[in-house]
């Protein structure tokens, strides 16, 4: 069996933290060429995974490297020592152009317009694509899920993502952290209740010269409905999820700290202190990489198997649109 070959363009901390070492761990992938304008970093990291092939220009790349995939991890907008880059969405549709099977950090571009034009591209040549929206893979969410709706469809579910943001300017100088950052809980919503129908949301600004503070209450098409709480002003990172169904309920926690990754899984009138406990740990035979605990490793195996099976990655640009859509939606019902 060839290995998959990848390509990738940017070697930054998050690209280094959890997209290298989960490519490097497959035995049918190889890292065939990396790209960045930090000579320091490209340098480093080619170093690190034995990658011979090292570019400044990723057009460069393209043409000289034969590569199945391309992994863009980047800002969507080109700020601090990269502000002369090309932005996100045209490195993406020149990969798309090229055939290449296209990964991305979430956000996909700062807007459901950017994200259209690199799907109606990728369908155009006919690529595999995915959005990094790793909240889906992460096993004890994914685990909870499932058995939240093996006693029937989800009737109600809530995101929760709070931090403390005060004093920080926003993302790449002038993006709302309800894309750059909330979207998270935002897909996690859609990845519980489906399609959104009816949307309202109050939208605030604590401290800060910029909005800072979303919630909304969505009635999905399925009849469930969704809240979104997320305030950059707390105290710090909090982060759960929450599902109900018949007779069932389901807590979800994700901090960092893996040990404390977990859900509580409520059956048939049970008492807070007799629910079912599941540990992300436990799902992950006691890794605690966090590339691993964190859903990493588990999206990154999902696209390079997409791209194996010829299947349509879950979290693709076309299903993006959704996602960005729903976040345009909280962002314009304020």
């Amino acid at each position: 069996m060839d290995p998959i070959r990848v390509g990738f363009i940017g070697a930054g901390s998050m690209a280094n933290s959890v997209h290298y070492p989960s490519l490097a761990s497959f035995k049918d992938v190889e890292i065939a060429a990396i790209c960045d304008l930090d000579e320091t970093r490209l340098n480093k990291t080619a170093d690190q995974y034995g990658v011979e092939q090292r570019f400044k220009n990723y057009r460069l790349m393209l043409e000289k490297v034969p590569l199945d995939a391309v992994y863009a991890i980047m800002a969507p907008i080109p700020t601090d020592h990269y502000v002369n880059a090309e932005p996100l969405t045209s490195v993406v549709i020149n990969c798309l152009k090229r055939g290449l099977h296209v990964f991305i950090e979430k956000p996909p571009g700062v807007s459901f317009e950017e994200t259209r034009k690199m799907a109606d591209t990728a369908e155009k040549y006919g690529c595999k694509t995915m959005v990094g929206f790793n909240r889906r893979f992460i096993p004890v969410f994914r685990e909870a899920k499932r058995m939240v709706e093996e006693n029937g469809p989800i009737t109600h579910c809530i995101a929760v993502f709070h931090k403390n943001m005060i004093g920080q300017p926003e993302p790449w100088g002038r993006v709302s952290y309800l894309v750059a950052d909330v979207i998270h809980a935002i897909d996690a919503l859609r990845f519980m209740s489906g399609e959104a129908e009816e949307v309202t949301a109050y939208i605030y600004s604590f401290y800060v010269d910029y909005m800072n503070s979303f919630n909304a209450l969505i009635r999905f098409k399925n009849g469930c409905v969704g809240h979104l709480c997320s305030n950059y002003s707390s105290g710090g990172r909090v982060h759960y999820f929450e599902m109900h169904s018949k007779a069932l309920y389901a807590f979800v926690n994700l901090p960092f700290e893996p040990e404390k990754q977990e859900a509580l899984i409520l059956r048939s009138g049970r008492s807070y202190g007799e629910a079912e406990v599941l540990r992300n740990l436990e799902l992950v035979e006691g890794c605690r990489d966090f590339h691993v605990v964190y859903g990493y490793l588990q999206e990154n195996r999902h696209f390079i198997d997409c791209i194996r099976k010829d299947e349509i990655p879950e979290t693709n640009f076309k299903d993006a649109i959704k996602t960005m859509k729903l976040v345009e939606r909280i962002n314009s019902s304020k």
